[in-house]
């Protein structure tokens, strides 16, 4: 520790020897300002990539548009024109879910599903709000760790970890005779055999897409050396084993991918990668879902696909952009935002931002969260994705974050304590930290970084030994990104 100081102060002589004087630290909270950074961005229309604004290649701010449209669509189960949602969802908009500060962020300070029942999206008659969904906590997705004995006893050598679906859609009038049981949700919180996660955003998502990666491996190596204690590893994709980098525990391979696991399990759509109804795990292991909630919306599956008769229109990418399938779109809108933009004044000022910087490598977040990945290879899709630093703050690897983070859900590769570095871009204007949302301020968050098995704890250990000015240095420059 005392060689960590020292390396610290012969770094960083002006910030650590003469630091600022403060009486307390405290977390700035959502910064006020522009959307994301960007100016012209509102909560409704957040923005592409520059290349894709400029519609080069021509064409492309099209499909941007219609995957906007397509992320905020509100599904039914067989009425109206967006059909497929159930039996069994957590929501029934992507928006909904990724909204903050925009949409394709992340959870709202107003939970949506807390108005589930009440705005009939869910019927009250069949579904009863779980305990844990609140008016003003983190959007939650729950997952059960492990399965359990016939008396109710959780098996930990009988590894569960699926979505459990929050609502179902019985007792819809659009939902016919399907009657199903939400999973026993206050049996699990009594057995403490629930965890939660929360959605992650997606700004600057194609830009992490395309990182090659002999790219990713040569940052791997060059923090091998590092005195932090600071491991990880890569979640490999198990058709090509290649580099996997989206979800809280980096186990989806594309944007693609992404979108349709989405789409099937949080919302119950089936889909062209994901194209039979999603059974509860529990229903799985036995005769899964029943006949009559098969085929809800009546036109037979994939309930997403791709549109081969499209209305025509005088602007032919208009037209184009009509005939892939939603979770095509959902996609590509994903890949064409824009990543946030850091602010250089606000909170605290450049100084103070410039020394929370510095501080931040000092002290070993940087190890992690590498501030910029150098560089994307070309890109065919829009120049804006090829030739760029991606600064997500991120090595996209996974990390062993102990037993205080532990969730007991392995997914790939990628074991029960072990979790993505999320990438930071964009958490000055994020409000529920952590996978789990349990953190609303970020010094909750450090904190929690801390425990036993945790390749961060020296890490939390540095910060903790900053003086209270410095460590409001670097909560002002975690909020101004």
């Amino acid at each position: 520790m005392k060689k960590l100081v020292a390396l610290a102060l012969l770094l960083f002589p002006a910030v650590l020897v003469f630091p600022r004087l403060a009486l307390s630290q405290t977390d700035p909270g959502v910064r006020p300002g522009p959307i994301n950074g960007q100016i012209g961005a509102t909560q409704g229309n957040p923005l592409p990539l520059p290349s894709v604004n400029s519609n080069n290649p021509a064409g492309v701010l099209d499909f941007f548009d219609n995957g906007l449209g397509r992320f905020q669509e509100e599904e039914s189960v067989s009425g109206g024109a967006d059909k497929g949602l159930g039996p069994r969802f957590n929501f029934n908009s992507c928006s909904g879910c990724h909204s903050q500060p925009a949409v394709g962020g992340s959870g709202p300070a107003d939970n949506p599903q807390f108005q589930v029942i009440t705005q009939g999206i869910a019927s009250g008659s069949t579904n009863r709000l779980p305990s844990f969904i609140t008016a003003h906590g983190p959007t939650l997705e729950a997952r059960f760790p492990f399965f359990t004995s016939s008396s109710g006893v959780p098996n930990r050598n009988a590894p569960n970890g699926g979505v459990e679906g929050l609502f179902t859609v019985s007792g819809r009038p659009d939902a016919g005779s399907c009657n199903l049981q939400q999973p026993d949700f206050r049996h699990a919180q009594q057995t403490n055999n629930i965890i939660f996660r929360i959605p992650t955003p997606t700004f600057g998502a194609g830009l992490i897409e395309f990182i090659d990666d002999s790219t990713l491996l040569a940052n791997q190596e060059a923090q091998t050396a590092n005195n932090f204690g600071v491991g990880g590893a890569f979640n490999r994709n198990g058709n090509d084993g290649t580099i996997a980098r989206f979800g809280w525990k980096a186990q989806n391979k594309s944007l693609l991918i992404f979108a349709g696991e989405a789409y099937n399990v949080e919302m119950g759509i089936t889909n062209e990668l994901f194209a039979q109804e999603r059974p509860l795990p529990e229903e799985e292991q036995g005769s899964g879902l029943p006949a009559n909630c098969l085929n809800l919306a009546g036109r037979g599956y994939p309930e997403d696909a791709t549109n081969f008769n499209v209305a025509s229109n005088p602007d032919q990418a208009a037209q184009n952009a009509q005939v892939p399938a939603d979770v095509v779109l959902l996609a590509e809108f994903m890949r064409l935002l824009a990543p946030p933009v850091p602010s250089t004044l606000a909170p605290g000022g450049s100084q103070s931002i410039s020394n929370g910087f510095a501080l931040f490598k000092a002290v070993g977040c940087a190890t992690c969260h590498t501030p910029a990945v150098k560089s994307t290879q070309p890109s065919n899709i829009t120049a804006s994705l090829g030739n760029a630093t991606v600064r997500a703050f991120s090595d996209f690897e996974i990390h062993h974050m102990g037993s205080g983070l532990a969730d007991n859900v392995s997914q790939g590769g990628a074991g029960g304590d072990q979790f993505r570095s999320a990438p930071l871009w964009g958490l000055g204007q994020r409000i529920f930290f952590l996978h789990d949302g349990r953190a609303t301020n970020l010094l909750a968050a450090i904190a929690a970084h801390r425990s036993n098995g945790s390749e961060a704890t020296q890490v939390e250990e540095n910060f903790s030994s900053l003086s209270r000015g410095q460590q409001q240095d670097v909560l002002n420059f975690l909020r101004s990104l």
